[in-house]
Parts: structure tokens; C-alpha cells; sequence
């Protein structure tokens, strides 16, 4: 069987990071997609989906340090149907994504950060293959300089490192 979603858009909220007794990192947040489509008589429409999603590992740290509400962001993970009984002994479900790996769209200065550099960031959580890597370009408008421009020091452990 084969469960894989793949999801671009906003972030609804501020990500909520709390670490397991093992020490693993789990972050949940929402993100918020839209499809524009043509209805029957031709009107113009927009239908927007909010769906939880849950980082694990160094994923979770990651997207917590970097990212916020509003903040554009491509996930990849799986389709979870989470099932819990409310207050009133009623059964409750709903759909998630655990987030398997991620990529930063925004640059620095569109999200109100530190400008001077945009990011491109494919990130994979612990359950990953690969690593993080980040990498930044210097932004255009700024003159050139005799010492290259400093580099954000990334909290990377060797296991991390795929080769």
C-alpha cells in the first residue's frame, strides 16, 4: 500500500514544540492550502483546506526555529486518521499528516526575519533517509565586498551528514 501526501502552503499557527520522555522532539502545527477552480456557470471559486500536521526529531526543532504563522512551506508525509473520545464519551476522528520531510519556501525577508539571505531548506525528520541541508544566496541588492559575507552557523550532527 502506498500513503503519501504532499501539501504546499501557509502555516495557521505558531509551531507548538514539546519533547517526548525519549527526548524526541514532536511539533504540531496547521497548514492551509487553496484551489482555484471554474465553477459549473463559470464563476471564479476558491476552496482553502486546513489540515493538522506533526513534525518528529530534528525536524520538529528545525521547522520551530524557522518558521511561524504564515510561513509558506512544502511538505511530504502520510495520511494518519487520528481517533479520540471527547468529554461527552462521543467518538471523534480527523485526518493529520506526519511530516516525513519539508521544504522552507519563503526567503528571510518575506517572512519579517533576519533579511539578507534566502533559503531553500529541504529538511527530512529522524523516520528520513537524508539529512538537512540549507543552503543561501547572497540577495541582489547589496554591493560587493572585499571579505565574503558571513555564513548562519547550522546545528548539524556528523550522523546526520548522508555521505
Amino acid at each position: 500500500m502506498y500513503n503519501k501526501v504532499i501539501l504546499v502552503g501557509n502555516l495557521t499557527r505558531d509551531i507548538e514544540l514539546r519533547y517526548l520522555q525519549s527526548g524526541t522532539a514532536v511539533g504540531n502545527t496547521g497548514i492551509a492550502t487553496n484551489r482555484k477552480f471554474k465553477s459549473a456557470n463559470g464563476e471564479q471559486k476558491q476552496e482553502v483546506m486546513f489540515i493538522d500536521i506533526t513534525f518528529f526529531g530534528r525536524t520538529a526543532e528545525i521547522a520551530n526555529q524557522y518558521l511561524k504563522k504564515g510561513s509558506k512551506v512544502l511538505v511530504e508525509g502520510r495520511l494518519r486518521l487520528d481517533s479520540w473520545e471527547d468529554q461527552s464519551g462521543a467518538k471523534r476522528s480527523k485526518h493529520s499528516v506526519t511530516v516525513d520531510s519539508m521544504q522552507m519556501l519563503d526567503s528571510r525577508g518575506d517572512n519579517n526575519q533576519n533579511s539578507g539571505y534566502s533559503q531553500s531548506t529541504p529538511v527530512q525528520n529522524s523516520y528520513g533517509k537524508s539529512a538537512q541541508t540549507q543552503s543561501y544566496s547572497n540577495p541582489p541588492a547589496q554591493p560587493q565586498q572585499s571579505t565574503p559575507p558571513s555564513i548562519p552557523e547550522i546545528d548539524i550532527d556528523d550522523d546526520e551528514i548522508p555521505f
